[in-house]
């Protein structure tokens, strides 16, 4: 099993001076990344910044801590122009930075910047020549490629620098194949709709589900590394605590029992959250856990615990 590492995806952020206050605080906390998502209309997040220049001012302002994108949208930058930014921010940040990609998802994104929101299946061949084009470019190669979607021709990127970690966010079963293929780290994700939002259904949060999903990525034979982004609640009664977060997404108080099976939230006292996700590595392979910004402070202990066993 991998050991355990902790990243903080700074999603509350909306300035530079607390940009840089949450990522020291980070790195003072001993998690391992600070992430940005990538959107630029409010919702579903509200205001971000842009994450490759904000993320260069995270790496000269810190040592230690990795930067990364939770994650880019492939369709927005061509991949010779992100594997330019990608080595670039990986030399600046002395070998830091992990690149993190998607098919994007945000029908509403797509539509007020006047992007086509093509078929998932196109969007997902799209993002498989784009992974190929940059894990060509960013491993130092001069690179020719010719596909449907992206042509290079007799290309290489400067500076040169390790190529940096590919993490691929993934929920349905073509993206996580093609993850376990080409990424390093798979985000395991609930699947995106074809109507441009993502599944709440309970059956995309069951053990089954994740264990399915794991399955897929694990096809290629590779080791991958499994992160998700975590939600937790500490307190002293998990059952009514995980009753009312079934009442909240209209499961009803009944599927109190499914909700302390989730792999993506764990609710209990810090040492039953620990001891969750000791398991939850154990049957899922689960080892990369994002947390929010706004409850770094809160899960640090646990993290610490958890880091050091």
């Amino acid at each position: 099993m991998r050991e355990f590492r902790f990243g903080v995806v700074a999603e509350s952020v909306r300035d530079g001076a607390q940009l840089i206050e949450t990522a020291k605080e980070a790195e003072r906390l001993g998690y391992s990344s600070l992430l940005l998502r990538d959107h630029f209309v409010t919702e579903p997040f509200g205001d971000q910044l842009s994450p490759m220049l904000a993320l260069t001012a995270v790496a000269a302002a810190t040592t230690r801590l990795r930067v990364g994108t939770l994650v880019l949208s492939n369709d927005y930058r061509h991949p010779v122009l992100l594997a330019k930014e990608a080595a670039t921010l990986q030399h600046l940040s002395g070998g830091r930075f992990e690149l993190g990609l998607g098919a994007g998802w945000l029908l509403d994104e797509y539509d007020r910047a006047g992007l086509p929101f093509d078929p998932a299946g196109t969007r997902v061949s799209r993002l498989a020549e784009s992974l190929e084009v940059l894990d060509g470019l960013l491993s130092g190669k001069e690179l020719t490629y010719s596909g449907a979607h992206y042509r290079v021709r007799e290309l290489s990127v400067h500076p040169p620098a390790p190529r940096p970690p590919l993490l691929v966010g993934a929920g349905g079963k073509r993206m996580l194949r093609l993850a376990g293929r080409l990424a390093d780290v798979v985000g395991v994700l609930p699947i995106a709709l074809p109507g441009g939002s993502i599944s709440d259904a309970m059956s995309e949060r069951s053990p089954e589900t994740m264990l399915r999903k794991v399955s897929w990525v694990r096809e290629s034979g590779r080791d991958v590394e499994l992160s998700q982004i975590l939600s937790f609640e500490i307190t002293d009664d998990h059952r009514s605590a995980a009753e009312r977060t079934a009442l909240e997404r209209g499961w009803g108080a009944s599927a109190a029992d499914f909700v302390l099976t989730m792999p993506s939230r764990v609710l209990g006292s810090p040492a039953r959250i620990a001891d969750e996700l000791e398991h939850r590595r154990a049957a899922y392979g689960l080892s990369y856990h994002v947390v929010s910004d706004q409850h770094m402070h809160t899960f640090a202990p646990i993290a610490a615990t958890l880091r050091f066993a």
